[in-house]
């Protein structure tokens, strides 16, 4: 074991989306900061399909194996590399629904509520917003919370057969919106370039690469973390600090405080409640294909969200429950997590012989439909030696299936005014398996009650004084939307709580 001869006022354990914006939050304070990541730098392009064989060589999954509740392997599909999750998303960059952070009833149980609210959110949205150069539009969509100011950055236009929809589904009286989406100048924002490539530029905030967080070392109470043990290069380092940040994914954050259990934390760190691991969540993700008449460009944003089912649908199955957000999923050659799709593939090739792998990429537009949810603590992260586990079911199944059938009826009605554009009557649909986890979430929660929660609401363990966790783990609940710009804003709003103790 080699013990780093430095001692730092902070610790971050990832550099994606929580912990690279909170790394550029805090570096100007001249406080010396430690940021591991257990990846590497990657290549620019490594956001972008640049062949149909991304389909079959699975370059987007950890190097690793996870474990199923029946303990059968699979290799997740997560990034590992500075910037984490942001090199490879979608750019989709919303708020949460003001309700969102209420108690929500959903046809098989209850959502909780959040113990913050949306206003208590809305300053650091605006503030991620700016940050990471959101492109959007106020006013298309009734379900849009209110906004201090406007989004920072003009709309991203629709691609030709996109608009067509828009158009179309607009004619019916329904609500399609520009979707947000996070845009720089060489495509989209992540936390490497918006995040840690700033930060760095302080001579204070130090980047160790290729360095995996084995486990936490607390004092002999166990009221604070004196440590962290990594290894790099198959060597383990010791490296020691005052304050102590998580954001490994909701997933590996429970993993690693359940791996560092001791004699004052015989369960995991952080973990007296139990409820570590537990009530782990990823949304319901279906993916729904149209098939063009015509050869279309196969890398384009996504630019379109329609959320007029997102609370209930009183137009149609008059199915008075939430059903979920529908959104646009850009060119499938840039669309990373289209590559888990592989039931679509299949489904072609026995309906349409003559579609091949390229031909579905620049002859279709496909549609993301995501359905919150609901926490179930069974639905949980174990460890057992060194292996993660994940034990899922899912559930509010019907809602989502609900919409989408919903979403097909109004595409089918769509199909017929542009015969030049659509084929219509195949619809490819393919449902994410377990191994996607884009929107994992709520494996630590937070909340004001140390008995139901791990964290305080400043995202502070509530057993471990100098303990944070700020990936998506902290989430009650999932909603129906993307958590990264939450993700994003919680890491700017407990940033603030930080510089406040660091003084």
């Amino acid at each position: 074991m080699i013990v780093d001869d430095q001692h730092y006022d902070v610790i971050i354990v990832g550099t994606g989306a929580g912990g690279g914006t909170l790394a550029r939050k805090l570096a100007p304070i001249g406080k010396k900061i430690l940021v591991l990541e257990r990846g590497e730098y990657q290549e620019k392009e490594s956001s972008q399909l640049e062949d149909v064989d991304v389909f079959t060589k699975e370059q987007y999954h950890a190097p690793e194996q996870w474990f199923d509740r029946d303990g059968e392997p699979f290799s997740p599909q997560t990034n590992y590399g500075v910037g984490g999750n942001t090199k490879v998303y979608s750019g989709t960059l919303m708020r949460l629904r003001e309700a969102d952070f209420g108690k929500v009833l959903h046809k098989d149980g209850i959502s909780p509520a959040w113990d913050l609210t949306y206003q208590d959110f809305e300053p650091y949205y605006t503030e991620a917003e700016k940050l990471y150069q959101v492109h959007g539009r106020l006013g298309d969509d009734p379900t849009e919370p209110p906004h201090s100011e406007e989004y920072p950055e003009p709309e991203v236009a629709h691609e030709y057969h996109v608009q067509a929809v828009v158009a179309s589904v607009a004619k019916q009286g329904f609500h399609p919106a520009y979707l947000p989406i996070g845009l720089g100048n060489e495509g989209r924002t992540d936390s490497e370039d918006t995040g840690i490539t700033p930060a760095l530029k302080s001579d204070n905030v130090t980047l160790k690469i290729g360095a995996r967080a084995v486990r936490l070392l607390t004092n002999a109470s166990g009221s604070e973390i004196k440590a962290i043990e990594a290894k790099i290069n198959n060597q383990s380092y010791l490296f020691f600090g005052n304050i102590f940040v998580l954001s490994c994914g909701a997933v590996n954050s429970a993993a690693l405080l359940l791996r560092s259990a001791n004699e004052a934390h015989p369960n995991g760190v952080a973990n007296s409640s139990d409820q570590v691991g537990r009530n782990f969540m990823k949304q319901q993700l279906s993916v729904l294909v149209q098939l063009t008449s015509a050869t279309i460009a196969g890398q384009f944003q996504r630019s379109v969200s329609v959320n007029d089912f997102y609370w209930k649908d009183d137009r149609g199955d008059n199915f008075l429950f939430p059903m979920g957000h529908i959104e646009n999923a850009g060119g499938i050659l840039q669309d990373v997590i289209f590559a888990e799709s592989p039931p679509i593939f299949s489904f072609v090739a026995r309906l349409l012989p003559e579609f091949g792998l390229r031909q579905l990429a620049t002859r279709s537009i496909a549609w993301w439909l995501q359905t919150e949810d609901l926490p179930d603590p069974e639905n949980r992260v174990r460890v057992k030696g060194e292996k993660t586990y994940l034990d899922y079911k899912i559930n509010n199944f019907e809602a989502h299936d609900r919409l989408v059938y919903r979403w097909l009826d109004l595409l089918k009605v769509v199909e017929p005014d542009y015969p030049d554009l659509f084929r219509s009557g195949v619809h490819p649909r393919s449902d994410m398996p377990l191994s996607v986890v884009a929107h994992q979430c709520g494996t630590c929660r937070f909340g004001a009650d140390p008995a139901t929660s791990v964290l305080d609401l400043n995202c502070r363990a509530h057993e471990v004084d100098n303990l944070y966790v700020v990936d998506s783990s902290f989430f009650p609940s999932s909603s129906s939307i993307s958590p990264a710009l939450t993700v994003l804003a919680n890491a700017l709003r407990v940033g603030e709580h930080l510089l406040d103790r660091l003084g």
